[in-house]
């Protein structure tokens, strides 16, 4: 008997399961009931601005359905890490809201934060190309807000109908299960080319941006459009930054793959050793505002996600600092617990009818339910609020509160009718009254038509180099598509951005080029080029590659002027333990040349030593020259300024070489501010 039948004789499995196997591809789109949908790109809404309504049933199936597709890691955002911490306000905002913890300059709440990028699985490499999750819980007085972003202040799709697609289009392709934590394939590069409002999102995804730093060297924003209401009912519309006191830095693309394979764990180790160190993470919360009044005053829609308000016309108002200053005690228990919402505001915060924000609304509870074993999330501890809360639902997988009394419901006679509703007037919250007309409708406003002006403001506003990484990732992802026509799509609709960024990854790829043309779009807005962020030596990473009989008292000096300056060493040599130098002096060699890499620091430094043999040079070399590629600052004292002598390196920008030891240790420290030199020639 084969081993596809059964006791019975009967037909192989394979065969069984025919009758459950489908293929989409020429069908008409239904629900899960069979009904036949009319429309799958705008959920339904009350006037084509106007919120989503809760009856439409075949937007919450969808993404009901999305919701629970994979278990128990999260589906989106899975590879996280993070951190607890303080906020404090630096003046009050009581002219522009009445939320609680935005009014006291000298009162500290306590937040925790989790960062994560978004496509890939618990397992998969922390520098994958990709959006990156900056989400922040605050533990107010008055309850939790959670403040759920990215680092990047837009988004791919304008209406969460579309998020389901969306996330299939990124995710591995279902019929491989390839590739994993990347979008360099034909359905994501497919969806692109056919959901063109992507353009914007895919702009910032291609730019520096995708492969930051660390989480330390990252901004994060709040994405949509929320509201202050002050304690008058006046509204504000209004978008969150998060603006890192270091600055906003990234690596090369080069760099991240390689990085992934020398530790996939780097930026979770970044965030945990600076904390251990004492180098506290410290994010400005920035707030945009624009007065009710003004809604429609732009050449762009405020309540479109796949929009930004440019710095240069609503400027950025720094209210207050984000300090992380402890590690989590258990990863699973605090990181992978932690339920996060949108729609976990405080009075004062409120929403707008941004229909991906309204979408969020319902998805981000939804989607607790089966993470997190039912609808008592909030009682674990890390979601647990710091005021106290009472109210009338009971029972449920994982309850932990042990309610005492008969009554379970509102309005009562047996418990005086509490716990009881509180006034506005008392803190109780209240919706702001936004006045809904219209007819039930599922439309897009005509105001979010247009994808693509923003999306060559962006380019615009690049540097040189940072557009020519763009043409680069679009080369490499799209190389990677075998679909000739999704490649040409895509570079079709990019010509509408630029014509000089689609013609240079058309040549790359083998696609057609596209007929130049003006996209009559010349403004551009500078705070989006990293070029001009602030610019830091604190924190930074050096590698010391020291070999036995080093220039003790030079060395040592150096050593020091780094430290001074806040920067950190580490000492790679060809063997573990004690470096014995002239003088007397010793070092500790932290690292190996096989378990170091250049690629896991910011700045090389190249000492040498008198008494060491052709192969610690050899390994040296290598590890000098691939920071020298990758645009890092370099630094050579004594014999380590041998390592130079190839590609003109010791005569390139940000290539320091050893005199007087304060004299280097100062250029040295001003090479590692400027973070990587771009106009150094590679050969």
């Amino acid at each position: 008997m084969s081993n596809d039948q059964n006791v019975n004789g009967n037909s192989s499995k394979d065969e069984q399961l025919d009758k459950f196997r489908t293929d989409d591809r020429g069908k008409q789109l239904t629900t899960n009931q069979g009904v036949k949908v009319s429309e799958d790109e705008f959920s339904l809404k009350a006037g084509v601005r106007g919120p989503t309504l809760m009856e439409d049933f075949h937007f919450r199936e969808k993404m009901t359905h999305f919701d629970h597709e994979r278990i128990p890691e999260r589906i989106v955002h899975a590879r996280g890490f993070a951190a607890h911490g303080e906020f404090q306000v630096y003046e009050s905002m009581k002219e522009y809201t009445k939320a609680g913890f935005l009014q006291d300059p000298s009162k500290k709440t306590p937040v925790f934060v989790r960062f994560s990028t978004v496509a890939g699985s618990r397992g998969s490499g922390e520098l994958a190309r990709d959006a990156r999750g900056f989400a922040t819980k605050f533990y107010t007085e008055e309850g939790n807000y959670d403040l759920v972003g990215n680092n990047i202040p837009v988004f791919f799709i304008q209406d969460a109908i579309k998020f389901p697609d969306l996330v299939h289009a990124i995710k591995p392709e279902p019929h491989n299960e390839m590739p994993q934590a990347a979008t360099a394939h034909d359905t994501f590069w497919d969806f692109v080319a056919n959901n063109q409002e992507s353009a914007h999102m895919v702009m910032w995804a291609m730019s520096d941006r995708a492969i930051p730093r660390s989480f330390r060297m990252m901004e994060g924003f709040g994405v949509h459009t929320f509201r202050f209401v002050n304690d008058q009912g006046k509204s504000h519309f209004v978008k969150f930054h998060w603006k890192p006191v270091l600055g906003t830095h990234s690596v090369v693309w080069d760099e991240a793959q390689k990085i992934n394979g020398k530790d996939p764990d780097f930026h979770r180790r970044d965030l945990w050793e600076a904390i251990e160190n004492g180098d506290y993470p410290e994010y400005e919360l920035g707030v945009q505002v624009i007065p009710e009044e003004d809604e429609f005053r732009f050449d762009f829609d405020i309540l479109d996600p796949t929009k930004i308000w440019p710095e240069e016309d609503v400027p950025v108002k720094l209210i207050g600092k984000m300090t992380l200053n402890r590690n989590v005690d258990n990863v699973f228990a605090e990181t992978e617990q932690v339920a996060f919402h949108p729609g976990h505001v405080v009075p004062g915060i409120d929403f707008t009818n941004d229909p991906l924000l309204q979408g969020r609304l319902f998805s981000y509870t939804d989607t607790q339910l089966i993470r997190l074993g039912g609808p008592n999330f909030h009682e674990l501890p890390i979601n647990r609020p710091v005021c106290p809360f009472h109210n009338n639902q009971r029972d449920g997988y994982g309850r932990q509160t042990i309610n005492k009394g008969p009554v379970s419901y509102h309005k009562n006679s047996l418990a005086n009718n509490t716990p009881s509703p509180t006034s506005e007037a008392e803190g109780g919250f209240k919706h702001y009254e936004e006045k809904v007309e219209g007819r039930k409708i599922q439309a897009r406003s005509d105001s979010f038509n247009d994808h693509f002006s923003q999306a060559t403001l962006f380019w615009n506003s690049m540097s040189k180099p940072e557009k020519e990484h763009m043409i680069h990732a679009f080369s490499f992802e799209l190389g990677k598509v075998q679909s000739e026509s999704v490649q040409q799509q895509v570079v079709d609709m990019f010509a509408n951005v630029s014509t000089e960024l689609a013609h240079g990854f058309a040549e790359a790829i083998g696609a057609n080029p596209p007929e130049a043309h003006d996209t009559g779009v010349t403004k551009s807005s500078p705070a989006l080029s990293q070029e001009n962020t602030k610019k830091k030596p604190e924190t930074r990473k050096v590698a010391v590659l020291v070999g036995k009989d080093f220039n003790g008292p030079e060395v040592l000096a150096v050593l020091d002027s780094l430290k001074a300056a806040g920067i950190q060493t580490e000492i790679v040599s060809s063997k573990l333990g004690k470096i014995k130098g002239s003088d007397g002096a010793e070092l500790n060699a932290d690292f190996t040349f096989l378990t170091a890499d250049s690629v896991l620091f910011d700045a090389v430094y190249a000492v040498g030593g008198s008494d060491e043999d052709k192969a610690f040079y050899k390994e040296a070399a290598y590890f000098v020259y691939e920071a020298f590629t990758h645009y890092k600052p370099i630094g050579a004292t004594q014999e380590g300024k041998k390592l130079l002598n190839v590609d003109n390196m010791e005569d390139s920008p940000g290539v320091v070489k050893g005199g007087d030891a304060n004299n280097f240790a100062n250029d040295f420290i001003e090479a590692i501010s400027a973070h990587r030199h771009w106009d150094r020639e590679i050969v």
